[in-house]
């Protein structure tokens, strides 16, 4: 697979304030990366130096191997959502895109394309940003990361202020772009949302990646040794049967659980001719592995180190302009 975002020992200070600590990892073509951590992790800040916006103290980013400065007309190539609300507020959905368009080189017909494409009516479109919810400030800021046909998707926190039908709708939509080729950075504190979507996850707490890999990876490394939940029509019989294996067996609700893996005790099911009702892999969840791994950066800790403080005025958007997206 070919490696489109490249992140190499980046690191990023604030005075004494460490954000990101040394953080490498790559981006692979036609695939979706969850980059998880709680907030204040360090994910934002990874993302706005990917896109220029803020300069490292260390280590670099390149997309296809090009700093995101150095891409000509970057809106065709890399989009970005930041901050949804990073638009002028008189603006109006139409215009915010219309804009981008123009800056893109892009046809008006495109607006309209993508308007659609993120449920947005002519109605909508029309109103001033400042009279949008979240939720459609999220789906326009989509759009305009889409508007020029990117092959690259950067995301922060998009699923914020979507309901769980726009949720859903979002997977779909980013599933079907990795599947086209193209490449999904996806940042968010909500594990559950990302792990159903994400082909790769980076863990990160305290500025620093803590863990990193496909879910089965990780999910290997969250149980530790292998464990079964099994439930069947003879529990009794199977008991007996993964015990005389030399498997340890104890009861739990209205099933077993084994200390084997599951392809294991389906195979004893097998020689007894037991049926089973229900086999799966038993242990902690990748829920349990994100919460210790990245407990000593949540904000609910005592210990949270605050964030450091916004940038002054006369800073650039959080929305790279021109070529970059809402």
């Amino acid at each position: 697979m070919v490696p489109m975002i490249t992140v190499d020992h980046l690191t990023k200070t604030y005075g004494q304030f460490r954000a990101v600590d040394d953080v490498s990892f790559v981006c692979q073509q036609g695939r979706v990366t969850g980059f998880l951590g709680p907030n204040g992790a360090g994910k934002t800040t990874t993302m706005r130096v990917m896109v220029g916006l803020t300069p490292p103290t260390s280590g670099r980013v390149t997309i296809g191997g090009l700093d995101y400065g150095s891409i000509p007309n970057a809106g065709r190539h890399v989009g970005v959502l930041l901050d949804a609300s990073a638009q002028h507020g008189g603006r109006t959905g139409r215009e915010i895109l219309s804009l981008g368009a123009l800056s893109m080189g892009l046809p008006s017909s495109r607006v309209d394309e993508m308007l659609a494409l993120v449920g947005l009516t002519d109605d909508e479109a029309k109103r001033r940003l400042r009279n949008y919810s979240l939720g459609m400030k999220q789906r326009l800021g989509i759009a305009h990361a889409l508007l020029g046909d990117p092959e690259v998707l950067i995301l922060d926190e998009p699923a914020n202020g979507l309901d769980p039908a726009g949720i859903r709708w979002m997977r779909g939509l980013l599933k079907g772009y990795a599947d086209r080729g193209g490449t999904v950075l996806l940042s968010s504190h909500l594990l559950n949302e990302v792990e159903l979507i994400a082909d790769e996850m980076i863990l990160i707490g305290n500025g620093r990646i803590v863990a990193q890999g496909d879910k089965r990876s990780l999910l290997a490394r969250a149980q530790g040794s292998a464990t079964a939940l099994v439930m069947s029509l003879d529990n009794a019989a199977l008991q007996a049967e993964l015990a005389r294996r030399g498997h340890l067996v104890e009861a739990m609700g209205d099933g077993l659980k084994v200390n084997v893996a599951p392809e294991e005790v389906g195979r004893a099911a097998l020689a007894a001719e037991i049926v089973l009702t229900d086999l799966r892999a038993g242990g902690a969840g990748l829920e349990d592995l994100f919460l210790e791994l990245t407990s000593a950066s949540a904000r609910e800790g005592t210990g949270a180190v605050p964030p450091p403080p916004p940038p002054p005025p006369h800073a650039p958007s959080p929305v790279p302009t021109p070529g970059g997206h809402a």
